[in-house]
């Protein structure tokens, strides 16, 4: 009896928060599900994650071997090692044309770690900060974890699934927005703004008093036309970035982002006392890896072939319908003549197809039971074999 009140009284002292009652992110739950199926002998084809199948440059690889072979691996300033922030500022020299200093590069964990500094530096516990769908879950999850309200703007085909101006103005007029973000190449849609529209956008979002932020993980996989970096466009913007997409460095948890001046010493505070700094090894290995970028523009020529292999393909299997894929590695198909369930859809094609993709559930909760993602960051003989897998279980 005692030990039963005993229990009882740790559960309620042990009770988890609120804010950590957030949605899962599902593609990491069809991740495990696959791996269930590959534990039991099972072949299934990755189109589930946006992992590049290719590993980091050599360059990258080398650089990290040097410095385990020099010894000590230690802690590193908490804005980054300088030589890493100097070399992400010449990136936006050589690649935009934009000067940006490298006083205002801050090295984070990943897009992921930077999502939070940048949430927690800009927002206060109950800011609304307008995010569209579909799109990436963990900007709502994350917002919602941190106290911020994540405001949901539904984007359409006939902007190209781009959030416009007028759209996000109207959304303020309801109910005032402390932020907004955005994503060129946009997950899991593919999509891209162009110059003309993101410069519009930027300047809504600034004379409303909106602050601004746009991720650009996806830059450098970019088919339809050249991204363009909101950092060419507003000091004021805050830009995230990361090495895990075109340099395949998932693993190495290291990316960036580009600040407003008078947010760098508040988000050094943070990082200071949140991690300490980056992993100083990732670090090495990121500044290395800008000198292959040969070596990543022929993995980015194998993803266009995937694309093709998709858009061609699909059609083929009764998959009709999705969304341009201007970048990134998705394709956002329209399921809803086979299913009202997206969930279930992605469930009965990994069993009986080993093909494993996302439920756009993840990405959209108003509209996405009729959305599957397939990521085409895998092999071309897998991209062929996903296709006809999927269109013979859907005969």
């Amino acid at each position: 009896m005692y030990d039963a009140t005993l229990r009882n009284r740790l559960g309620r002292w042990l009770e988890p928060s609120r804010r950590s009652d957030v949605p899962p992110f599902m593609v990491m739950d069809v991740m495990a599900a696959a791996a269930r199926i590959e534990a039991a002998g099972g072949h299934v084809i990755h189109m589930e994650v946006g992992q590049p199948a290719a590993g980091a440059p050599r360059t990258a690889i080398a650089a990290a071997h040097a410095a385990l072979e020099a010894g000590r691996i230690d802690y590193t300033s908490a804005l980054g090692i300088p030589s890493l922030r100097a070399r992400i500022a010449r990136h936006y020299r050589d690649t935009y044309g934009s000067d940006v200093s490298p006083d205002r590069i801050v090295v984070t964990t990943g897009s992921s770690g930077g999502f939070i500094l940048a949430f927690l530096s800009m927002f206060e516990p109950g800011d609304r900060v307008a995010v569209t769908v579909p799109g990436y879950p963990p900007y709502r999850h994350i917002l919602t974890a941190l106290g911020c309200e994540p405001v949901l703007i539904e984007t359409t085909n006939e902007t190209r699934h781009a959030l416009t101006g007028e759209a996000l103005l109207a959304a303020h007029r309801k109910a005032p927005l402390k932020g907004v973000l955005v994503g060129s190449p946009a997950n899991p849609t593919g999509t891209m703004m162009s110059r003309e529209a993101l410069t519009g956008l930027i300047a809504a979002a600034e004379d409303a008093g909106i602050r601004f932020i746009s991720d650009e993980i996806y830059h450098g996989l970019d088919y339809a036309f050249p991204a363009v970096t909101a950092a060419a466009l507003s000091e004021h913007a805050l830009v995230i970035n990361s090495f895990s997409k075109y340099f395949c460095m998932t693993g190495w948890r290291v990316g960036w982002m580009v600040v407003p001046e008078i947010l760098v010493r508040p988000i050094e505070r943070l990082q200071q006392n949140l991690s300490i700094s980056v992993p100083s090894l990732s670090q090495i290995a990121a500044e290395a890896a800008f000198d292959g970028t040969a070596e990543m523009e022929a993995i980015k020529h194998g993803y266009q072939e995937n694309r093709r292999v998709l858009i061609d393909g699909l059609p083929k299997a009764g998959l009709t319908r999705f969304l341009p894929a201007d970048g990134a590695f998705y394709l956002y198909a329209d399921v809803s003549d086979f299913t009202s369930d997206s969930f279930e859809f992605a469930k009965q094609m990994l069993e009986q197809a080993g093909v494993a993709a996302t439920p756009g559930l993840d990405f959209d909760p108003i509209h996405g039971r009729s959305f599957i993602r397939f990521s085409y960051a895998r092999s071309l003989d897998e991209m062929r074999e996903a296709v006809d897998r999927i269109a013979h279980w859907l005969k």
